[in-house]
């Protein structure tokens, strides 16, 4: 299975109502879960249950907890992380960054890197514009589809 059928997968089973997938082929073994967060609660004085009982709970969330805040969406583009890795702003640690709040940049040109199992994947920008907003920091793990600049 090539890296773009793994990313094809992981947005096919995030955007079902599955709870667990697991695939294994050759050497590859997968497990993709998603669900219900739990609380742990811990009965001290319950007179029906002996001491120390432990009880495991759905989290329930209020309408009001789930809901983001509604806030002005920023203008430009989004520049998002095309898979799961850790974020470098430089090519070198003593290196200075490819780009900097405030820099023009052009189509197709690196504006960081992210490393994903020993290689360096370039992220290359999308669009032409003047970087507005770096949402990561140098050496931050970032998830796929997770925003990494915005660009206006």
């Amino acid at each position: 299975m090539d890296f773009e059928q793994i990313l094809k997968l992981i947005d096919h089973v995030s955007d079902s109502k599955l709870t667990s997938f697991q695939y294994e082929e050759e050497g590859l073994k997968m497990i993709l879960e998603c669900g219900q967060q739990q609380a742990v609660i811990v009965n001290q004085t319950a007179a029906s249950a002996p001491a120390g009982t432990v009880s495991v709970m759905p989290l329930v969330e209020t309408a009001a907890e789930s809901m983001p805040e509604k806030t002005a969406e920023p203008s430009g583009n989004i520049v998002k992380s095309p898979l799961v890795g850790t974020f470098y702003a430089a090519p070198a640690e003593d290196a200075d960054p490819f780009v900097n709040t405030g820099d023009t940049v052009k189509k197709g040109q690196v504006l960081a890197i992210v490393e994903a199992m020993k290689l360096m994947n370039e992220i290359e920008s999308e669009f032409d514009g003047k970087v507005e907003e770096v949402y990561v920091k140098n050496g931050e793990a970032v998830e796929y589809g997770q925003p990494l600049f915005r660009i206006a």
